[in-house]
């Protein structure tokens, strides 16, 4: 079951990475910007540089963030296929939704490559919308769901803005595995 559990959870994980982040951080930034290049803002192609500084490391925190989901969690960010455990490794030991942060890092990344404002304001209204999925629904559900390890990460762990270093427990008193 467990090996059967985990090729599921990789194959619904891989779905859900094109499906959720491909359609917010590539679709959306196309058809509001069809990727064309603006004058930088404002005026410095620094800018552009700072948008590939937010860009580059977003990518390895997404990846990085949705292949622990289905190795470690055993199941998906998908709420239709949620993880068995609770993820506190990796960059989870940082900032407790990294998959958003980096989603929304991705989205601005682009909004300062391209010049295009239409995108910045997407991204900071992408962030609005997540802020409030995140405290309406994901918080209580996952309180439900791992109420002792949850509340002792939240605890610990910040949830937008990443601590300066790792957490070094775990949900359950342990140091995390698999780092």
């Amino acid at each position: 079951m467990t090996k059967q559990r985990r090729v599921s959870a990789l194959v619904g994980t891989t779905a859900f990475l094109f499906l959720a982040p491909g359609f917010f951080c590539g679709v959306v930034p196309w058809w509001i910007g069809r990727w064309r290049v603006h004058a930088s803002f404002p005026g410095f192609a620094a800018v552009r540089v700072i948008g590939v500084l937010f860009m580059l490391p977003a990518l390895v925190v997404l990846l990085d963030s949705f292949g622990r989901f289905a190795l470690q969690g055993m199941g998906t960010p998908a709420p239709v296929f949620p993880t068995k455990r609770l993820v506190v490794t990796g960059f989870y030991r940082y900032v407790r939704n990294p998959m958003y942060v980096a989603v929304v890092s991705l989205v601005l990344g682009q909004g300062l490559i391209f010049g295009d404002v239409r995108i910045l304001v997407y991204g900071l209204c992408a962030w609005l919308v997540t802020h409030v999925f995140v405290l309406l629904y994901e918080e209580p559900t996952m309180q439900r769901t791992f109420p002792t390890d949850y509340a002792v990460f939240k605890a610990h762990v910040p949830r937008w803005i990443p601590r300066l270093t790792p957490w070094r427990g775990s949900a359950d008193g342990r140091e995390p595995d698999g780092d």
